[in-house]
């Protein structure tokens, strides 16, 4: 049985219906030339029989085979259209087996890379090294196949709890200020449905106001920090929804209270900062540090510290309002329960000595309602900021980012829930 030498190379190729017009090794790359087979062609707004007018050369980067790094060259056609007042001209033959318009890397190879960086988190930098050619390659490939990903509607749906939260985008410069993105997450599901540059309520209510009426009409639950302009935002597109204030911000802002008082006593008793052999600097952590988790050699500790180091009591007073923010999400399950409890905290903040209590009372009678509408969802910003380690991930996979659509594609096909089983379609 004879083999034909030819058709061999075309099964190597893995391409269908072309004809290989050459293969060339030179210093450990294999160049490929490809053409399609010619075949009658007519011009698609007259009708008329095209002509041959010229040929182009594309090299496209291809994925390596035995070893060696392979570029694809295809010969294409340009065709013309005899017609003279024929409106279409000249046009080239395209083939998205091959390759899609405006991709640099043929289709397996830039479907390859595309999940490699989107679904794996791989720096482009390093999968356009593996396969031997340009950053830009790859990049294109990325937004030829990744971006219908991140566009299918079936990403973004049936989604009824969303959570904020922003995150440093690109760090400040002497004249410039750092620039931040906010994402915006489905809790149930945990996946960024969005990224939007900005933290603030206006840029926010943009995107919100872009968004189909259908989809917010679902959205039942609203969970973001203490961040007021968010909150307005949220409301206004919202109002049926019930809007959680996430405890982790919760506790914070009593955490930081104490944190204050801590420096404030400290400046007044001795002062100064503080220093190693200070009380107060000796405490810090144990202050923050949950009283349950302390075992009585550590509670000991800070008693004496405090003793040594607190002599009117604020430090004390602050590290006990903290432990009572704790104990309305550790103690106080029963939503009645925790309104009184929290009532009860806000009332001893407002008659507090520490101004920065009765400071700290203000802002959770501000955040009242929200606070404890966690008690009824037990919805939390949680999965927001788990997916937020990721989208600093992809930052730092690629050593920062300027351009903020990059960083959006990227992130959005590392973190966005992608169905992967598109890829290609």
């Amino acid at each position: 049985m004879s083999v034909d030498p030819t058709r061999m190379c075309e099964l190597l190729v893995g391409l269908h219906d072309v004809n290989v017009l050459s293969v060339v090794e030179n210093e450990g790359r294999l160049t490929v030339a490809i053409e399609q087979p010619q075949r009658l062609t007519a011009c698609r707004s007259c009708g008329s029989l095209a002509t041959v007018k010229d040929r182009d050369r594309l090299e496209l980067g291809d994925l390596p085979a035995f070893g060696q790094a392979v570029t694809l060259v295809w010969v294409k056609r340009r065709w013309s259209c005899p017609a003279v007042l024929c409106p279409t001209g000249s046009w080239t033959e395209q083939d998205p087996r091959i390759a899609a318009a405006r991709c640099r890397l043929t289709r397996r190879a830039g479907l390859w890379a595309t999940r490699q960086v989107g679904e794996q988190g791989r720096a482009i930098s390093a999968v356009a090294g593996e396969i031997s050619v340009g950053w830009h390659a790859v990049q294109s490939a990325l937004e030829v196949y990744g971006t219908p990903l991140i566009d299918d509607p079936a990403r973004t749906a049936d989604v009824s709890m969303i959570g904020v939260d922003e995150t440093g985008f690109l760090k400040a410069k002497p004249k410039v200020a750092t620039r931040f993105v906010s994402a915006v997450v489905d809790i149930a599901r945990p996946r960024v449905l969005d990224l939007f540059e900005g933290r603030h309520a206006p840029q926010l209510d943009q995107w919100l106001a872009d968004q189909p009426a259908s989809w917010k009409a679902g959205i039942e639950v609203t969970v973001c920090d203490l961040h007021e302009p968010f909150r307005r935002a949220l409301r206004k597109h919202f109002p049926d929804a019930i809007t959680v204030a996430d405890p982790f911000h919760v506790v914070g802002v009593a955490t930081r209270a104490l944190d204050k008082v801590r420096r404030r006593v400290q400046n007044e008793t001795l002062g100064h900062r503080g220093r190693t052999a200070d009380p107060l600097y000796r405490a810090r952590k144990l202050l923050t540090k949950a009283a349950e988790r302390l075992d009585d050699a550590g509670t000991a500790k800070l008693r004496g510290l405090l003793a040594a180091g607190d002599p009117d009591g604020h430090v004390h007073a602050a590290w006990l309002a903290k432990e009572c923010v704790r104990d309305l999400y550790t103690l106080a399950a029963d939503p009645d329960v925790a309104a009184a409890w929290l009532d009860g905290v806000i009332e001893d903040c407002a008659t507090a000595k520490p101004a920065e209590l009765r400071s700290m009372g203000s802002t959770l009678k501000r955040w009242r309602d929200q606070i404890l509408n966690w008690h009824i969802t037990g919805a939390s910003n949680g999965p927001t900021e788990a997916l937020n380690l990721l989208i600093k991930k992809i930052k730092r996979v690629g050593h920062g980012f300027r351009n903020f659509d990059n960083y959006r594609l990227r992130v959005l096909l590392y973190t966005g829930g992608c169905n992967w089983n598109l890829l290609g379609h």
